[in-house]
């Protein structure tokens, strides 16, 4: 493969690097109304604190855009105005002081509508992600493709990224998404073999977890694997807090990002004498607000557990009565069953 995300090109969302070999940035959107400052402000700032580097806000009108001041000045991490079919609100978001623009420029309207915008990101510096998606393809390309294709969607970006450029526009971002999930990733494939724009990538409309979950991980894993992805949202029909978590579950599956404990656990089988289940569940809710990335593993068999789990900075290991606390493989003491987490969490906050 030609292609890696070492050399797309490199733009900058607010103080955040993207593309050209930057750490892949984890981004979600706010659920909450633009237009309600005091919620979404408080929704962006929980956000932050989970990891979240970017966020997105919904600007259906002049008020929602108009709110954006007000929530910038009181938020920390950079701003996107996703905005749709009116230049104007563009125009006002960017007034507002965002830090990039998501629009489709197929919608916007006319030609010098769009110049509007570009000449006013031009001169703040602000990017704009081409947002693709297979449920509003222009009407020619649908019809030229009969339907959604991986090819139909990177005409359209082509499209767009031409009309940029032409207008001497080049701080773009790109994105391809498809809530199918073979087409996204040869959409993408496709795109990333043409283009060294940075992609932002997603699987839209993926659904509510676990399935939602499960079609992100697939797709952005893949996607990820290959070198393609420069930012990363994984849309969930749940809050956003859980999106944040899914993308760094997912960079940390590929060794791509580390943020907080990676829990390592035993499926548990009939040689398994404790509740394994449940421990894994109390650990994982005990360590859920540390940031550092440490692994924790919680295994079911005092023979092969601290084998198994070997890379594990902390772990315990149970069998009926008593168990093993150990720690990067070495076993640190024998303790009595139901004093294992704790021995755990002592173990754990001792060597913070």
């Amino acid at each position: 493969m030609g292609y890696t995300r070492e050399n797309t090109k490199r733009v900058m969302i607010g103080n955040v690097p993207v593309g050209g070999g930057a750490p892949i940035v984890v981004q979600s959107m706010t659920k909450t109304f633009t237009i309600d400052t005091t919620k979404t402000i408080r929704q962006i700032k929980r956000l932050e604190n989970l990891g979240c580097e970017v966020v997105r806000l919904a600007v259906p009108d002049q008020d929602s855009a108009v709110a954006l001041g007000r929530i910038k000045k009181n938020t920390r991490i950079p701003l996107i105005a996703d905005i749709h079919f009116d230049w104007r609100l563009a125009l006002e978001a960017i007034r507002q002081g965002v830090d990039g623009l998501r629009i489709n420029p197929g919608n916007i309207g006319a030609r010098w509508k769009i110049k509007e915008v570009v000449t006013a990101a031009k001169e703040r510096a602000i990017p704009i992600r081409v947002g693709v998606n297979s449920g509003s393809l222009e009407r020619d390309i649908l019809k030229r493709y009969k339907r959604p294709t991986p090819e139909a969607l990177v005409e359209s970006a082509r499209r767009h990224i031409e009309m940029l450029e032409d207008m001497g526009f080049s701080s773009i971002k790109v994105s391809l998404k498809g809530s199918d999930v073979p087409l996204t990733i040869e959409a993408y494939r496709l795109f990333a073999e043409e283009f060294d724009y940075p992609t932002h990538i997603g699987i839209t409309e993926a659904g509510p977890p676990p399935l939602g979950t499960i079609k992100s991980a697939v797709g952005l894993g893949i996607l990820l694997y290959q070198g393609i992805g420069d930012t990363i949202r994984v849309s969930l029909t749940a809050s956003p807090y859980e999106e944040v978590r899914a993308a760094y579950e997912i960079l940390s599956s590929l060794g791509l990002r580390r943020r907080g404990v990676q829990i390592i656990s035993c499926p548990t089988c009939g040689r398994c004498s404790i509740d394994i289940i449940r421990m894994a569940r109390d650990v994982t809710k005990r360590l859920s607000r540390i940031d550092r990335p440490i692994t924790v593993a919680v295994m079911g068999c005092v023979v092969n557990g601290p084998g198994e789990a070997r890379e594990a900075d902390y772990g315990i290991a149970g069998s009926k009565g008593e168990g093993i606390l150990f720690s990067r493989g070495e076993v640190v003491k024998r303790v009595r069953q139901e004093e294992l987490i704790e021995e755990l969490m002592g173990l754990i906050r001792e060597e913070s």
